[in-house]
């Protein structure tokens, strides 16, 4: 399969001042959230390509809010905007006061793709949440996805909370992310067999740049439904920290009385973190597992990859 082929055409729409740069930011530019303050409003569209798992690439569209700008997609570059979209995501301030407006520029928006990508997949974000009072989240988001649930017929959208700052983001940008990945059943079968084959409780693959939880497998159950968006925002915080001081981070483990948490390179792409709480497998058994697991990973990472399952003895 060819390069352009693999290019996968994201939309990121949104009124202006709705934070749809800013989330771009630190999600693929390894920004911090206090430093989002200093980016200014987009002019017209910004387009980056964001290599992701090695064969596929995001072909980024970012496009400006101002009502000029909003205006112009939905007339003269309406073609131009809309066509071979894989994903739409619509970015909404939950603080905005200009609601009605919002939502006239999203069903818009819905129109032009129904006419140019109608098999493109529907994302909103209601973002800026850490703004409202925590009592009322809950209920405020669920009005609102209902609204835009039933703003979005025929076509389907997928609602998310959002905020720069804390692990919401990720889980979002997880989930999206997750939909583009071609051979994402695949991946998911083999990460199964490496799990119990090592006899883990759990195993998560992150892509490496921007540490989104791409793949997991759990044996047992855990407590914590937002584990991997709180572990994402810690290890890429931690990554850039390294950076700072012009260090490289590998790999990590941290252990306890109740389990031990191995967080290392897997592929050219990924990291892999194995969750492990039978204190008679010893570090370095799972760190050899790990290692003779990579070169089979590697190989699914192409879209012409084997189709046969992971085998391997354990040590």
């Amino acid at each position: 399969m060819t390069s352009t082929a693999m290019k996968k055409k994201v939309l990121l729409m949104g009124k202006s001042g709705s934070g749809k740069t800013s989330m771009r930011s630190i999600i693929f530019a390894n920004y911090i959230a206090r430093d989002t303050r200093r980016l200014g409003a987009t002019i017209d569209v910004e387009h980056s390509h964001v290599r992701f798992l090695g064969n596929l690439v995001l072909n980024l569209w970012d496009c400006g809010g101002q009502d000029t700008f909003m205006e112009n997609y939905f007339t003269s570059q309406r073609d131009n905007i809309f066509r071979n979209v894989e994903v739409l995501i619509y970015v909404f301030d939950v603080e905005s006061r200009e609601l009605e407006k919002d939502m006239h520029y999203y069903q818009s928006c819905l129109e032009a793709i129904l006419q140019n990508s109608p098999d493109a997949k529907v994302f909103c974000l209601v973002h800026k949440m850490d703004l409202v009072q925590e009592d009322q989240r809950d209920l405020i988001f669920k009005e609102r996805e209902d609204d835009l649930k039933r703003l979005s017929r025929p076509l389907e959208c997928t609602c998310f909370r959002t905020s720069i700052w804390d692990e919401t983001l990720y889980k979002a940008w997880s989930s999206i992310v997750y939909q583009l990945i071609p051979n994402v059943q695949q991946l998911e079968t083999n990460l199964r067999n490496f799990a119990q084959i090592i006899e883990a409780d759990e195993v998560l693959l992150f892509e490496r740049a921007t540490f989104l939880v791409i793949s997991h497998y759990q044996c047992k159950e855990q407590r914590d439904a937002h584990r991997f968006e709180k572990i994402s925002n810690i290890i890429k915080q931690f990554k850039l920290s390294c950076s700072k001081l012009a260090a490289s981070f590998q790999s990590m483990e941290v252990r306890n009385s109740n389990f031990a948490a191995f967080i290392d390179v897997f592929t050219s792409n990924t990291y892999v973190m194995v969750i492990m709480s039978d204190p008679s497998i010893p570090s370095a058994a799972t760190l050899i597992n790990i290692r003779n697991a990579r070169k089979h990973f590697e190989k699914l990472e192409r879209v012409d990859g084997p189709k046969h399952s992971l085998h391997m003895r354990m040590r």
